[in-house]
């Protein structure tokens, strides 16, 4: 397992996001909640993955829960990260949440507690100071943000009078947002980029297209529709070329990706332990240049459809006569 080093902490550049504990969204069912999610981060810390991130706001506390009752034993060994779903983000509230969240995490101390989303109706003054008292009273040990732009990052950190140690960002290959100078920046000031979603959803695991998309919540975005599917196809392509070269799936390659880019550690989902051991494998993937820059160009080249395209298809799916009567009269 490879690590970053940021302001006195070692993370594992591949973590543990665990939204799906105890989430019903995400159609795992009652035994992935009861067993199979334990059984995950447990073998995510026997390979040296020490990254974990979760929310209160993940199956409503369940998936807190799971995840400090699977990782008890091993308190001295895990980097928790939780986060605050920011609803009126004042102090009194803050102080509240995050107690609540140690209890369900059971932990004196949440390594990084973030806020989830920006709130722009509160100053952020306001909430950094919510923050800062938690700091003081030893209830967490970092803070960070999620969402956050760069120059709203920055403005946090002028707020907090102190580290703002990390911002969760979707990134990944088709959304690569995070490289017009977020990156860079957290780089340089040696903070932290924590990517979500790295894996785009699956849509990166080269396991799906026009004939064969994936069920559940996902079934209806706009990345999984038939042109989206076949318009990422030469991007697939690459990546399963790649993954040939280093015996490595295209999973794992994606990944590999995104964890290349300084100062990033990236948090992907697992459905069963065989996934988490290959998304683990992942953080000691090295990519050649060439390689970067080949996954990197076929990335630019994919446009995916509009979100008004993806609507009226998705329209045309469900109610292909209606939408083909409006069409005709448009």
């Amino acid at each position: 397992m490879r690590y970053l080093e940021a302001k006195g902490e070692r993370l594992s550049v591949i973590g543990l996001g665990t939204w799906q504990f105890g989430s019903r969204e995400w159609g795992y069912g009652a035994r992935y909640a009861e067993h199979s999610a334990g059984e995950i981060a447990r073998r995510a810390v026997e390979l040296g993955v020490n990254l974990f991130d979760t929310a209160e706001i993940y199956g409503y506390g369940r998936s807190e829960r799971i995840l400090g009752e699977a990782i008890a034993e091993e308190r001295d060994r895990a980097f928790i990260a939780s986060k605050l779903f920011p609803v009126m983000p004042i102090p009194a509230v803050i102080s509240r949440r995050a107690d609540a969240s140690a209890r369900r995490l059971g932990v004196g101390e949440i390594d990084l507690y973030q806020l989830h989303w920006p709130n722009r109706l509160v100053p952020l003054a306001v909430q950094m100071d919510g923050m800062r008292q938690l700091v003081n009273r030893g209830r967490i040990h970092h803070v960070g943000v999620s969402n956050f732009s760069l120059g709203r990052w920055q403005a946090a950190e002028r707020a907090l009078g102190g580290t703002v140690l990390t911002n969760q960002v979707r990134f990944n290959l088709v959304d690569r947002r995070p490289l017009a100078g977020m990156t860079k920046w957290a780089a340089e000031h040696g903070h932290v980029v924590m990517a979500y979603s790295p894996l785009a959803q699956g849509l990166l695991s080269a396991r799906y297209d026009a004939e064969n998309r994936p069920g559940g919540m996902r079934a209806r975005q706009a990345a999984f529709l038939p042109e989206s599917l076949e318009r990422v196809a030469s991007l697939l392509a690459a990546l399963r070329r790649v993954a040939e070269s280093h015996d490595a799936t295209p999973a794992q390659v994606a990944l590999a990706w995104v964890v290349s880019h300084a100062g990033v550690v990236a948090i992907p989902g697992a459905s069963s332990v065989a996934q988490l051991e290959h998304n683990a494998a992942a953080a000691d993937l090295e990519l050649a240049v060439d390689e970067l820059s080949e996954l990197t160009a076929a990335a630019e080249a994919y446009e995916p459809i509009e979100r008004r395209q993806a609507i009226t298809t998705q329209l045309r799916e469900r109610f292909p006569r209606t939408v083909g009567r409006v069409n005709g009269r448009l």
